[in-house]
């Protein structure tokens, strides 16, 4: 992960921690191997958010975690709630999104249908990466905020 994505993945943890204090916010957070950008623990509550920067294949992610909460890595949750958040990265200038996308999405819908206790939730994050040694949008910081009200919504 770059800075961009860096200040952009602890922004959400912050602003998580703002919309849903009762959750315990951690980046970075290890299940077995694998780190997930941002997680909220609660008593009863696991919430694991994907940053979807300029992954190449953003289906791995997803699948590792509904792999671990079918192997009871997460088992002592009752909920467990996956948020994959897509950059403008994989949105197609003609409107839609990309196949690496799409494939993201239905392995993770695919998951949730047949993993017991755990949702999933593909959203956007309306920013476009910018390429090494480029400007960062201005407003990245008001979309970044969206993008955890959205979340939090959810919870």
């Amino acid at each position: 992960m770059g800075e961009f994505a860096e200040e952009v993945r602890d922004r959400l943890r912050n602003v998580l921690a703002e919309r849903r204090p009762l959750l315990d916010w951690q980046t970075e957070y290890r299940i077995r191997r694998t780190p997930v950008d941002v997680v909220g623990t609660g008593q009863n509550r696991f919430v694991a958010v994907e940053l979807e920067w300029r992954r190449a294949d953003p289906a791995n992610n997803t699948a590792k975690l509904f792999y671990y909460a079918d192997e009871d890595e997460m088992d002592g949750y009752d909920e467990v709630v996956v948020c994959q958040l897509f950059s403008g990265y994989y949105d197609l200038e003609s409107g839609g999104v990309s196949s690496k996308r799409e494939v993201a999405e239905f392995v993770g819908r695919t998951a949730a249908e047949s993993v017991e206790r755990v949702e999933f939730h593909p959203l956007g994050l309306p920013i476009d990466p910018p390429k090494r040694g480029g400007e960062r949008p201005e407003d990245w910081r008001a979309r970044t905020d969206e993008a955890a009200d959205e979340i939090a919504s959810l919870l």
